[in-house]
């Protein structure tokens, strides 16, 4: 059992862990597992760093991420210049289908649009782009529309399940159609999502439903 102190402490010191981070200037504030952000970084990159390393900690049952990125002078960059960085990075990776992306670049935020066959081209799409300077936010709206048309399998969503450090009982798998739906509980946000990841590697999968409500015991 955690109390709110003890787990702002522990999100605290696992951002301060993370090496890009340590000059960071990030708040945590923390209501029965409900964990804000708050503060200014000089890089996108920073922020989801953040976002990640609270996400991780044991206890944090939803994440607020209200961090600003305020980029240095000497890294901003106009929207066009963004724009051809983003594209030139799609087409260096080959696992990123280009041409099946739509990409929309304003003050220095990128929106990706469009449809893809696979979850890790999306999840890709999005790495390639966060990690660019004069980046200052990534809405990935790509959507998932698989060529394949197996039919998914139950069992074998909760096999990979099983195989993972993250499972336990308390995570239930049903499917219809081309839709994974992921009821239960998780211990963490970070088992939450991991979850969905695994579920979003099913053949044939369009969408996943992840409903798993994160639940731990506070003083």
């Amino acid at each position: 059992m955690k109390t709110n102190a003890k787990l702002q402490n522990d999100v605290q010191n696992a951002i301060r862990w993370e090496p890009l981070l340590h000059a960071a200037e990030i708040g945590v504030t923390v209501k029965d597992g409900v964990v804000s952000l708050t503060g200014i970084v000089d890089s996108y990159t920073k922020k989801v760093e953040a976002e990640n390393a609270a996400k991780k900690v044991a206890g944090v049952r939803a994440l607020v991420e209200n961090i600003e990125v305020k980029l240095p002078n000497s890294w901003e960059k106009t929207d066009a210049e963004v724009a051809k960085e983003v594209l030139d990075a799609f087409k260096s990776n080959y696992s990123i289908p280009d041409e099946n992306i739509k990409t929309k670049v304003e003050d220095g935020w990128v929106t990706l649009e469009g449809e893809l066959p696979w979850n890790y081209q999306r999840e890709e799409a999005e790495r390639a782009v966060k990690y660019l300077s004069g980046v200052k936010g990534v809405l990935n709206k790509l959507k998932i529309k698989s060529e394949l048309d197996d039919a998914i399998q139950k069992k074998d969503i909760e096999n990979a399940l099983r195989r993972s450090s993250i499972y336990d009982n308390g995570i239930k798998v049903s499917v219809s159609g081309t839709t994974v739906t992921l009821t239960g509980t998780a211990n963490s946000l970070y088992q939450k999502e991991e979850a969905g990841r695994i579920a979003w590697k099913t053949p044939g999968i369009w969408n996943v439903k992840n409903e798993l409500e994160v639940e731990y015991d506070f003083d």
